[in-house]
């Protein structure tokens, strides 16, 4: 049965009716107040869900039918360039080793800046639909069928660590909710044996605003991303040495028995509910990790596609990464968040923050990326996967269509960048927004991070309006107070 669509959300009255109608004018009482703080009133429709202590993940009803029931969000760290893989500019290339117009006297992020310079790789036609790729990431070029591309992204740092926040977060500080803890803590999972969301980090390291990336901020800690990899499982998983099946099976069975008699003695107490399911759902795990993350089972073709056997260590752990990550998919996980590139290296050694050395640096991590998230994609789509999962690929910012002086690389850009999008309830092939000549600023139809975020919610069945969290006075959101669904990419 399908779910009631939801209203607009601008077609909802802004002040309640039993305000605007109750004793004492207390409607404009209130709108007075308002306009003298510059503040809109709360809205009477703020939406929580509902979720029992006794079983914090169990799967929760979204706002309205969804296009996408699960979502996996690929990360490239580092601010990959735009303009070096999926941006075509032929005026970049007829205009190689000329000044930027307009750019006279320009200091970005590291200082002044150089010559327009076009790509060290070849664009190309790919595809049926002949979108223009470069040679960068042919794998995933040959999959531009599959992908919805957002040509005008912006963001509103040019720093790697606030960016990666704003990116994953919607927001530059530290201490906010992630997005995969607000689709978690919104729905919940498919699947109790599982966190409703996971991230899988680099087989390098973290990136440099680390577990930001995947926190729960003032949200129960509950929902914030469980960190694992396909190298590195869940530690303190496997019973003692001496302590058989039989035996852990009693002491858990007792275990269950005194905590629910304990429950029934301290009736109200949610925060001791919630402890009992956070050390019940570590129970479950240690059944069902352990053959979610074993690799073993999967045919030799599959392992074979992904790269997951590859003799570079890198590269085999992050092919064993997007293999993991299609696992999880498959068994319910609500949210994967999938990173490419880590800071603990420094700048661009394992990362793509290519100041100095793009070409050199890039050819490394390209193929880290290109061949096990092309393998991903397809996988995805071969076992009807990416029917109901949302896919988005995005990095913090963009890089400059100049190199900087006096280096072979790209500078920071937030003014323009591309994001992609696959999978359910977005229109491929298809292209949204540009920037402009240079590839410098984005002039067609920009987008902002919110903007994105809240189309993400939209597809998974939320209303970026409605979903909020009362702290500190304030009714916060993953957009802000801003953001719009992105209603031409929807298909």
């Amino acid at each position: 049965m399908s779910l009631p669509s939801c209203p607009d959300p601008h077609d909802r009255p802004l002040f309640s009716r039993r305000a605007l109608l109750g004793g004492a004018g207390a409607g404009l009482a209130q709108l007075a107040l308002c306009e003298l703080l510059g503040a809109a009133p709360r809205r009477d429709e703020r939406w929580r869900p509902s979720i029992r202590p006794e079983a914090p993940f169990a799967a929760r009803g979204p706002h309205f039918a969804p296009r996408a029931r699960r979502l996996l969000s690929i990360y490239c760290s580092g601010a990959l360039s735009h303009l070096d893989s999926f941006d075509h500019k032929p005026e970049l290339e007829r205009r190689h080793g000329q000044p930027l117009p307009g750019g006279e006297g320009l200091v970005t992020f590291q200082g002044e800046q150089g010559a327009l310079t076009r790509s060290p790789w070849t664009f190309r036609p790919r595809g049926e639909c002949g979108k223009w790729t470069s040679d960068l990431l042919p794998r995933l070029g040959e999959l531009v069928d599959e992908m919805c591309f957002v040509h005008s992204m912006t963001s509103e740092t040019n720093t790697h660590g606030p960016g990666e926040n704003f990116i994953n977060t919607g927001f530059t500080l530290d201490g906010f909710p992630s997005a995969g803890a607000w689709v978690s803590y919104a729905l919940g999972t498919e699947n109790e044996d599982l966190p409703a969301f996971v991230a899988l980090p680099d087989p390098r390291g973290v990136p440099q605003s680390s577990a930001n990336n995947w926190g729960a901020g003032f949200l129960p800690g509950a929902f914030q991303g469980a960190p694992l990899a396909a190298s590195r499982p869940l530690r303190h998983l496997q019973a003692p040495p001496g302590v058989g099946a039989a035996r852990e099976g009693a002491t858990r069975a007792l275990l269950e028995r005194l905590n629910a008699r304990h429950l029934e003695l301290h009736p109200g107490e949610e925060q001791l509910r919630a402890r009992v399911a956070s050390y019940e759902l570590a129970a479950r795990m240690q059944l069902s990790v352990p053959e979610l993350t074993s690799l073993a089972a999967e045919p030799e073709s599959v392992r074979r596609a992904y790269g997951a056997d590859d003799p570079d260590p890198t590269r085999a752990g992050f092919a064993r990464n997007c293999l993991l990550a299609r696992r999880m998919l498959e068994r319910g996980v609500r949210f994967v968040q999938l990173i490419n590139g880590s800071y603990a290296m420094g700048e661009g050694v394992g990362n793509w923050d290519g100041h100095r050395y793009l070409e050199e640096q890039y050819s490394v991590h390209a193929p880290i990326l290109d061949r096990p998230a092309a393998a991903l994609l397809r996988d995805l789509r071969t076992r009807g996967l990416l029917d109901d999962t949302l896919v988005v690929f995005t990095t913090e910012f963009g890089r400059m269509p100049t190199f900087q002086k006096g280096a072979s690389g790209r500078d920071h850009n937030p003014a323009g960048f591309t994001s992609w999008l696959a999978g359910a309830g977005v229109k491929a092939p298809f292209s949204y927004g540009a920037t402009d000549d240079f590839g410098h600023r984005a002039v067609q139809d920009p987008v902002s991070v919110h903007d994105l975020h809240a189309t993400l919610l939209h597809l998974v069945g939320l209303d970026h309006e409605r979903l909020s969290y009362y702290h500190n006075g304030i009714e916060r959101r993953l957009t802000d107070v801003k953001g719009r669904v992105l209603r031409a990419l929807l298909s």
